[in-house]
């Protein structure tokens, strides 16, 4: 493997070991709330391994998070269902909606299994999606354009 890519993709690795650890210090370190999503990680994959993708850009993992959160606590709210039939109900909606809305961000797509197996109520969208999405986007500008010198976003 070249140096370059060496580099890169360590530098990947650790952009994405410390976003993850400031939303977790926020969370376990600080009384500001939730900062964690587990689709979180995902994320991370995207944007610092490929941000030239489509799926990488701020308004996607921004708007793709917050989407598919809606739709999990809305089903969540709203529709009666056992479990098993609500999940997939609620995943069916969210990648319809990030598809037609052209938000999609693929990590996103397991945020209505996190909202409805944890029970999550409208407050979850507040926190931890939007202050965790903002919090990501922001890293990773730093990193994309201003430390790696990207056109980032695109």
């Amino acid at each position: 493997m070249e140096t370059k890519k060496i580099i890169n993709n360590s530098i990947a690795g650790i952009f994405s070991a410390i976003t993850i650890g400031v939303l977790t210090l926020l969370t376990y370190k600080t009384n500001y709330g939730l900062f964690l999503v587990a689709s979180f990680g995902s994320t991370m994959v995207l944007l610092y391994g490929y941000p030239e993708s489509p799926f990488a850009h701020p308004k996607n993992i921004f708007f793709g998070h917050l989407v598919t959160a809606t739709v999990g606590v809305i089903a969540l709210t709203f529709i009666p269902l056992p479990e098993y039939i609500l999940i997939p109900i609620a995943v069916g909606l969210g990648v319809f909606f990030m598809i037609m809305l052209n938000v999609t961000h693929p990590p996103a797509g397991g945020n209505p299994i996190i909202v409805i197996i944890g029970s999550a109520s409208f407050d979850y969208l507040i926190s931890p999606v939007i202050s965790g999405s903002v919090i990501i986007i922001i890293f990773g500008v730093v990193l994309n354009k201003f430390i790696l010198k990207k056109n980032y976003p695109k």
